[in-house]
């Protein structure tokens, strides 16, 4: 386990390193920069623009210098924890996304216990109660959350808590508390507008999860091994969850490696309709405005996530299903 392990952690290094590659690469390929973009959208408002003053901010961030340089500068700075510069905040990255990251992760860690809480008992109880009048209402609602896009699922919820409550849903937080240090009245205002967005964001996985499931347990409750066990007399929560629960699970620890990264873009749509102060919108807006270095740091932390995430799901796997070996090769 522990040379699988190593192995596995060297092959990250030039995996992560082609990832970066293509992350300056792909950011590199718009034509223009952003300090190009500020002019224009200076020139659009009828202000102008000192050649000097765009000559000297060019020369600060480094847009001057070609593109290889601008490259392993990026790559140096992050193996040492400098980020990049961000054109559009005027501050570095890691300022950038210090408070979001926080917003994002418990957005996201919260929607996953969620999605979890709700899928697991109905997908237990459809697969065990099979053409049941419940598997059939469950069937349908989760069918209805799979066709229902949450960024419409949030217009309309907005729409709803405005028109019969007079409420106001939108961001993460009361807007007093923007941009103020952590307190107990902040964390206050956070959790008790946290719980919409999490039903926003986790209604379709839900729905999706709960189908997954429900087939996979299906799949594995008409195997012959929990056949013989119940001839036996086993007790059916015991032949339920010794073995086919166990292995019906494999599809979400495999999950992880998308999960991870999903902590961090989180769902992008719904936050900029709720106006949610999570890092989703920001990487937009930094695509949107060519902010290189923040849009690129970005794309990294997910591709780590993701890299890592997949790393500790296939670990993961071993624990939970004897039937998968880290090495090859044929069983006599």
């Amino acid at each position: 386990m522990l040379l699988y392990i190593l192995k596995r952690i060297l092959i990250m290094v030039p995996t992560l390193l082609l990832i970066s590659m293509l992350v300056f690469v792909l950011i590199e390929l718009p034509p223009g920069d952003y300090l190009e973009s500020y002019i224009a959208e200076l020139q659009m408002q009828g202000e102008t623009v000192d050649p000097k003053h765009i000559e000297y901010l060019r020369s600060e961030y480094g847009l001057d210098k070609p593109v290889l340089e601008r490259y392993v500068f990026w790559l140096y700075g992050m193996l040492h924890g400098d980020f990049g510069y961000s054109f559009e905040y005027r501050m570095p990255v890691t300022r950038v996304v210090g408070d979001r990251m926080f917003l994002t992760t418990l957005l996201s860690i919260s929607t996953i216990i969620f999605t979890w809480l709700i899928a697991f008992p109905i997908g237990i109880y459809s697969a065990t109660h099979q053409y049941s009048w419940g598997d059939y209402g469950w069937t349908f609602i989760g069918l209805i959350g799979l066709a229902t896009p949450n960024f419409l699922l949030a217009l309309v919820l907005l729409y709803l808590a405005n028109v019969w409550f007079g409420l106001s849903i939108g961001g993460i937080m009361e807007p007093e508390y923007l941009n103020q240090a952590m307190s107990w009245a902040k964390m206050k205002s956070i959790l008790s507008h946290l719980w919409i967005p999490v039903i926003v964001i986790g209604t379709s996985g839900t729905a999706g999860m709960i189908r997954r499931l429900r087939a996979n347990l299906l799949d594995e409750l008409q195997k012959q091994y929990v056949v013989t066990a119940r001839a036996k007399g086993l007790h059916p929560f015991r032949s339920l969850v010794k073995y086919p629960l166990r292995m019906s699970l494999n599809f979400f620890v495999a999950d992880i490696g998308n999960i991870l990264p999903n902590i961090i873009s989180g769902s992008v749509l719904v936050a900029i309709v709720l106006s949610l102060e999570t890092t989703g919108p920001v990487l937009v807006a930094a695509l949107q405005s060519q902010d290189m270095y923040l849009a690129g740091s970005f794309m990294m932390f997910l591709a780590a996530l993701s890299v890592t995430g997949v790393l500790i799901s296939d670990i993961a796997l071993v624990f939970l299903d004897p039937r998968i070996r880290l090495q090859g090769g044929s069983t006599k």
